[in-house]
């Protein structure tokens, strides 16, 4: 357990997050969901959490794992064509993790996920991220509208306003 990381979670406040991703942020990155989901008939869940908490922390909980948390608790699976994904943001570990349901295996690689993940970190290291989390949400359905083209038969399954955690 690194001490560098708990003072990073204990220190990172739900307030950090909402400085960071204000209302008019979360309703843009909202608009920019909706004007994606129209370019391809995948869905996508975009989350921020600011830190853990106690025991996950306690526990050593990667970001990663995190972030499979989040998708089953959020229900990103729970799609007709499994074809949800979760963009995950971890303040407090400068982390972002893509998640992306099974009807994406064999199509999009972890690598070209991994590169949007890095652009978006880019972005948020120089703290812009409004920017960074458009970027990312631009990344992921250029590789999502690639399998899953518009005028898919499902209808918008999951909510497209970010979460903050």
């Amino acid at each position: 357990m690194s001490l560098l990381r708990i003072a990073r979670h204990a220190f990172q406040t739900w307030i950090g997050g909402r400085r960071r991703f204000p209302k008019r942020t979360l309703d843009r990155l909202e608009q920019a969901i909706q004007a994606c989901e129209r370019r391809h008939g995948a869905e996508l869940r975009f989350v921020v959490e600011t830190g853990l908490e106690g025991v996950r922390l306690w526990r050593g909980i990667t970001p990663r794992a995190r972030a499979e948390e989040v998708f089953a608790r959020l229900g990103v699976w729970d799609t007709e064509l499994d074809n949800g994904v979760l963009i995950y943001v971890l303040l407090a570990d400068r982390d972002v993790e893509i998640l992306a349901d099974r009807g994406f295996n064999g199509k999009v690689t972890a690598e070209e996920w991994e590169a949007v993940c890095r652009e978006m970190e880019r972005h948020f290291a120089r703290g812009d991220f409004e920017t960074g989390s458009l970027a990312g949400i631009e990344g992921a359905t250029r590789l999502m509208e690639r399998h899953f083209p518009p005028g898919s038969p499902e209808p918008n399954e999951l909510p497209d306003r970010p979460v903050l955690m």
